[in-house]
């Protein structure tokens, strides 16, 4: 299982990276499996430098905050109107919140039922209701934030990816995050600078959540918004976490 890193900025695009969006792909049955853990704001286009949007089995939104769902409109274009497509499109399976549907058909100005429901096969998340996608076995948990959020962790290959969203500490991390090869973590918030709570992690609670899961083999750090120090980041997770603190980079393939 390969992951990578699209866009990791927090909040917002930022000048080198477009908001979250992760790829995770592996091989199964002869061709390459791609899975799109969240469609933030700009990141469609750097989305594209790695696979043709055809070629997206399925998207898995974590919540409906624009950075980090709000691209699924430029997907939505793609899918509907492509001049060079000779073959009719299959529509994209979208895993999210239960308003996501909703909440797309707003944003593009389309009217409900319809809405992006024929470019799109909207799905809706449970929490701790896993599901497939080819390969890939897929567990949400609810977590910590101020809309409908989930992590999600994600199975392929004998390897576990385990992704936070958006969310501060809380119960749903451990078994999120327990033996994870990869924790990609929500760091967005700074120690001793940001203390509203229900929002986001800081790098220490995000390495304190990797330490308390248990088992968790590497911890990297995301969703930091362009204002943040990475190495402040780093330096407070690294209190915490025993080993190397990693910093996810837009553009940037990791092996699990």
């Amino acid at each position: 299982m390969r992951l990578t890193a699209v866009g990791c900025s927090g909040s917002f695009p930022g000048p080198a990276s477009p908001a979250s969006c992760y790829l995770v792909q592996t091989q199964h049955d002869g061709r390459t499996w791609s899975l799109v853990l969240d469609l933030g704001n700009g990141a469609l286009g750097a989305l594209q430098r790695h696979l043709p949007v055809r070629a997206i089995d399925a998207v898995v939104i974590s919540h409906l905050h624009a950075d980090h769902c709000l691209d699924l409109c430029g997907l939505y274009v793609a899918q509907k109107y492509c001049p060079h497509c000779t073959a009719p499109h299959s529509r994209i399976p979208v895993h999210g919140p239960a308003a996501t549907a909703a909440r797309m058909a707003s944003a593009y100005g389309l009217g409900e039922p319809e809405g992006m429901t024929g470019e799109f096969d909207f799905r809706t998340m449970t929490d701790r209701e896993p599901f497939e996608v080819g390969p890939f076995t897929i567990t949400p948990f609810r977590v910590n934030h101020p809309v409908e959020a989930f992590g999600v962790r994600v199975e392929a290959d004998g390897k576990v990816l385990a992704y936070t969203g958006d969310t501060d500490t809380c119960d749903a991390l451990l078994p999120l995050c327990r033996d994870a090869d990869l924790v990609l973590a929500d760091s967005a918030f700074v120690e001793g600078r940001d203390d509203a709570s229900g929002i986001h992690l800081t790098g220490r609670r995000a390495a304190r959540a990797a330490v308390d899961a248990g088992g968790v083999r590497r911890l990297m750090l995301t969703h930091l918004p362009p204002w943040n120090d990475p190495d402040v980041c780093r330096a407070q997770a690294a209190q915490v976490w025993p080993g190397e603190v990693e910093l996810a980079a837009p553009d940037t393939s990791y092996q699990l």
